[in-house]
This record gives C-alpha cells, sequence and structure tokens, in this order.
C-alpha cells in the first residue's frame, strides 16, 4: 500500500492506480460508475501536465461537455462528502492546500 499522509491523501500521487482509486472510493462508500471513472481520468490527465489537483471547475466544466448542461452539480451528486475530501482523495491526489474538505 502506498504511503499516504494523516487523512489519508497519497503522498506521491504517482504512485495512484485503478486498484487504489476503488479502495479509496470503498472507504467513502462509493460505488465507481462511469461518470467517476470520467471525472478521476480528467483528474489524473490535469495533474499530470499540470502536476496539481484541478480546480472543481475544471472537473465540473470537463463533465458538463460530456452530460450536458443540466449536469452542473453532477460532481457533487457523484462526491457528496465534497470535492477535495472525495474526489481528490480517491483520484490519488495529494491534499490541495488551502481548500477547504467540503
Amino acid at each position: 500500500m502506498p504511503k499516504t499522509d494523516d487523512e489519508g491523501y497519497l503522498i506521491d500521487p504517482q504512485d495512484c492506480n485503478e486498484e487504489l482509486a476503488r479502495e479509496f472510493a470503498l472507504k467513502e462508500n462509493i460505488k465507481l460508475t462511469e461518470d467517476h471513472w470520467d471525472a478521476i481520468h480528467f483528474m489524473r490527465a490535469y495533474y499530470a501536465d499540470h502536476q496539481v489537483a484541478p480546480d472543481a471547475r475544471h472537473v465540473m466544466k470537463h463533465l458538463a461537455k460530456r452530460m450536458g448542461a443540466s449536469s452542473r452539480n453532477a460532481l457533487f451528486e457523484l462526491f457528496p462528502y465534497g470535492y477535495v475530501k472525495q474526489a481528490c482523495k480517491i483520484a490519488g491526489m495529494k491534499r490541495p492546500r488551502g481548500w477547504s474538505t467540503g
């Protein structure tokens, strides 16, 4: 198991893989769907390009392209306990500094 910080976020996002994402999702009581994976893969690609977790609005915009304008709250429906607390953790991001866990 890769190293995590005290809150359960990966210390090195390079350690993330789909099996680990499934384990993190299970701990958050989330069953990953195609929509979850779409958000996670976008987040991983963004991290690979920028070495930082994407802001929630970037993920929301990405989901809207695929799901339509009515998906404005899709990110928060997929990860009901918050973008940072669930989406970032499951996608293998480091805990974003200065962000609330909401």
